[in-house]
């Protein structure tokens, strides 16, 4: 096992061995689980064993979050450095792009060539919408590096699902905004995912068009030079999924619309989950607080944090957003979701179970106590939300350690 060490003038040897270090693998090869169905298909010629990669993605990961736990281990900071320049951990999310690629062709070319009935085609579309959604995830973690390779690497990434100005609005948009009521890509209380994404989808294209806009205006170009980022990923998937349309015909156009839709919806349904609630406070000059680690839900679940690139632990990643995904930390005392992405994600489809699950998680955190001041709350549903949790007992342990 690879071990980091350190002669510290104070502490004397400092070491650390990453537990995990050979699990990271799984990150590259989880999209490859896509496939799974098609394989069972030759195997038993039964179509609706298409489903298994899709109940896989939505209960199989939430049991075995379930069955392992948590992971609350934290490298020590003196040998983050290390950590971070070890070029192991660099090649993982880069090597994953090929994946992404490589699955929608292999679905594309699927779809073309066999005699499938509606059910059939509509769980490989889904399927296939689903892994290129992982793929944004991908680009996340990749979008956040300076190196060259890793932007372009995060635009191929987002090509696979034609959500090209992902990057530049999550940097420059989202992570200025964040937990605030001018961030569309933070959900309110009392806000379904549906409301949600019928809000953020669009808001996101507008705010990463106007973001890349804002920075070539700045440089003197034009928002149509080649430069721009957005147009560059959008280009790729013009190339990209042109090229299966010429391939395999135009029963390519409804699965490419739909998986693409289905792609957003993941990213989306992470977007609705990762700050539900979550308000910065205005400071006395008007502006908000420096975004903090309570100002994100979090989740140290083992098993799905492995296959995304430890994006649950979102609270260090807002507050500290250049540090890697394998030196994320975990913290004590946070906003914590009941389970990792894949329930919540699940649950998030049943508003009213949301509701039931998150409101008073939500008025339970420490730093809220109840005070609806505090509370990011979708406009006009102040008064329902105050008199529907009136007198509602506030125990902030006991909501975060359930």
């Amino acid at each position: 096992m690879h071990q980091f060490t350190l002669q510290h003038p104070e502490q004397g040897e400092i070491t650390y061995q990453d537990r995990k270090r050979y699990l990271w693998l799984v990150s590259l090869l989880y999209p490859l689980i896509a496939l799974s169905g098609i394989g069972l298909f030759y195997l038993t010629g039964n179509q609706w064993v298409f489903v298994v990669p899709l109940l896989t993605a939505y209960i199989g990961v939430s049991a075995l979050d379930w069955l392992i736990g948590e992971d609350r281990n934290n490298p020590p900071e003196e040998l983050v450095p290390q950590l971070e320049a070890d070029a192991y951990y660099r090649w993982l999310p880069i090597l994953t792009v090929p994946m992404h690629v490589l699955v929608l062709v292999i679905f594309a070319w699927f779809i073309s060539s066999h005699d499938l009935g509606l059910p059939a085609f509509l769980m490989l579309t889904l399927t296939a919408g689903l892994y290129s959604g992982l793929g944004i995830n991908t680009a996340h973690e990749l979008g956040h590096k300076k190196p060259a390779l890793e932007r372009w690497m995060a635009r191929i990434a987002l090509a696979v699902s034609g959500y090209g100005h992902f990057c530049v609005e999550h940097n420059r948009g989202h992570h200025r905004h964040v937990a605030t009521p001018e961030d569309p890509a933070s959900s309110k209380m009392g806000q379904n995912i549906y409301q949600f994404a019928w809000t953020e989808i669009p808001a996101g294209f507008l705010r990463g068009w106007a973001c890349e806009k804002e920075r070539l205006t700045r440089q003197g170009k034009s928002v149509w030079h080649p430069s721009n980022e957005v147009l560059q990923s959008y280009a790729l998937t013009l190339v990209l999924q042109g090229a299966l349309i010429v391939a395999f015909g135009w029963i390519m156009l409804p699965f490419l619309l739909m998986q693409n839709f289905y792609g957003w919806w993941q990213l989306t349904s992470a977007n609705y989950i990762e700050h539900y609630g979550l308000l910065r406070q205005r400071k006395p000059n008007g502006a908000y607080e420096h975004c903090q680690p309570w100002h994100s839900w979090n989740a140290d679940y083992l098993a799905s944090n492995l296959l995304l690139f430890q994006l649950e632990r979102h609270s260090d990643h807002h507050a500290n957003p250049t540090r890697h995904y394998q030196s994320l930390r975990s913290f004590p005392n946070l906003p914590t979701l009941p389970t990792g992405y894949s329930g919540m994600y699940a649950l998030a489809m049943v508003p009213a179970l949301w509701y039931r699950v998150m409101d008073k998680r939500v008025l339970a955190l420490p730093h809220i106590a109840g005070d609806f001041d505090k509370v990011n709350i979708v406009p006009g549903r102040r008064a329902e939300l105050e008199a529907r949790y009136a007198g509602v007992s506030v125990q902030p342990h006991a909501a975060q350690e359930a």
